[in-house]
């Protein structure tokens, strides 16, 4: 017997993508993103340590602004108004506004006091300022301070024993 073909009966080859796995993989990843995605913030109130790395040199003048425990500022030795600042700081840097500025805060002043006062440097156009810590010892102990690093900062300064620059 003879057997004739039609086209109908050859099999059809599926020529698309089948994207139902690459759909469940996507989901799965979405899934464990939305769970670990909360976790990776942290809230958790922290005691930060001094620094122990080793102190670059310090500058020839450095420009230092303290934000006192009364929540005064001085600049240099001499104390001066908040309102005062900017025309304190220009007169301190000779208007190089590239100048770095060591930022000291007696330990009992608040978080939002001290962002105050880096808001007024940045408000002034002082970019540059370098935090001051007391390096390499336990609490309580001054023998001596170093700058740490925050955004665009120098690295850590070395002050003389006491703490004082």
């Amino acid at each position: 017997m003879i057997r004739i073909r039609h086209a109908d009966e050859t099999p059809h080859e599926a020529h698309e993508i089948n994207v139902t796995p690459f759909i469940d993989v996507m989901l799965v990843l979405l899934v464990i993103f939305m769970v670990t995605a909360p976790l990776t913030t942290v809230n958790v109130p922290v005691d930060l340590p001094s620094s122990s790395e080793k102190p670059t040199p310090r500058p020839d003048d450095p420009v230092f602004l303290t934000v006192k425990a009364d929540h005064g500022l001085a600049l240099g030795e001499d104390d001066i108004a908040a309102d005062a600042l900017p025309g304190a700081l220009e007169t301190a840097t000779k208007g190089n506004k590239d100048e770095r500025i060591f930022l000291r805060a007696d330990k009992t002043v608040d978080y939002g006091t001290l962002m105050g006062v880096m808001d007024r440097l940045r408000r002034a156009g002082y970019l540059k300022v370098a935090l001051v810590n007391l390096q390499g010892q336990e609490e309580g102990s001054e023998a001596g301070a170093t700058a740490g690093s925050v955004g665009n900062v120098a690295p850590a300064v070395a002050a003389p024993p006491g703490g004082r620059p």
